[in-house]
């Protein structure tokens, strides 16, 4: 990682494409990105988590974000737990209104 981040400061968008560093730089990162792949996998965050994540980022209570997406604070209560999948409809306004990714929300 010292040596990309070596590259990566002496190199910039004028630096040829066929630059030593520059071919030396992609293939570190290259091999970093696989490693990390394998190694330390980043799962997709499950819906109750992104939901959680957004209300902390939010500073808003469940309550206050039931109300932004248009259905009852047990209802979302039921979701954020797992107990319970949105509805399509819910499932729209939830991606649109948090900004969630519709993959997310249906996985």
């Amino acid at each position: 990682m010292a040596r990309i981040d070596e590259l990566f400061f002496s190199t910039d968008e004028s630096t040829p494409a066929d630059d030593p560093r520059l071919l030396e730089l992609d293939m570190l990162s290259s091999l970093v990105e696989e490693y990390e792949k394998e190694h330390f996998p980043i799962e997709t965050p499950t819906l109750p988590q992104t939901i959680s994540y957004r209300l902390s980022e939010m500073n808003i209570t469940q309550k206050e974000m039931a109300t932004i997406l248009g259905m009852t604070a047990p209802r979302l209560s039921a979701i954020i737990s797992g107990k319970a999948n949105p509805t399509f409809e819910q499932a729209r306004v939830m991606a649109h209104r948090l900004n969630i990714s519709p993959a997310i929300i249906l996985a």
